[in-house]
C-alpha cells in the first residue's frame, strides 16, 4: 500500500479485528508492518493466533475485503500451526 494510506489502513484493520475479537472469545490478533519501504509503498501482516481456527476462513473474508482497496499487489494467506 502507499505509505500515505498507511494510517487509514492500520485504522481499518485494526477494527475488523476488534469485530473478529468480539465474536470469538480467546482471539489474538496483531498487526505488524515490515520495517522500511520500497518507491513509496509499505507492507502490513495481520497475525491471528485462533483458539478455534473455524472462525480462520471468515476472518480471512472479511479482512481482505477491508484492505482491498489499498492494495498494490497480491494478498496471501499462510497458516502455521504449533509445534509439538
Amino acid at each position: 500500500m502507499a505509505a500515505a494510506d498507511l494510517a487509514a489502513a492500520i485504522e481499518a484493520v485494526r477494527a475488523v479485528q476488534a469485530r473478529v475479537r468480539e465474536r470469538s472469545p480467546g482471539l489474538a490478533a496483531e498487526t505488524l508492518r515490515r520495517p522500511g519501504d520500497s518507491a513509496g509503498l509499505v507492507t502490513l501482516m495481520e497475525v491471528y493466533d485462533f483458539a478455534d481456527a473455524a472462525h480462520a476462513d471468515e476472518l480471512e473474508a472479511e479482512a481482505a475485503s477491508v484492505v482491498a482497496p489499498w492494495l498494490r499487489g497480491e494478498r496471501h494467506v499462510e497458516r502455521f500451526e504449533p509445534l509439538d
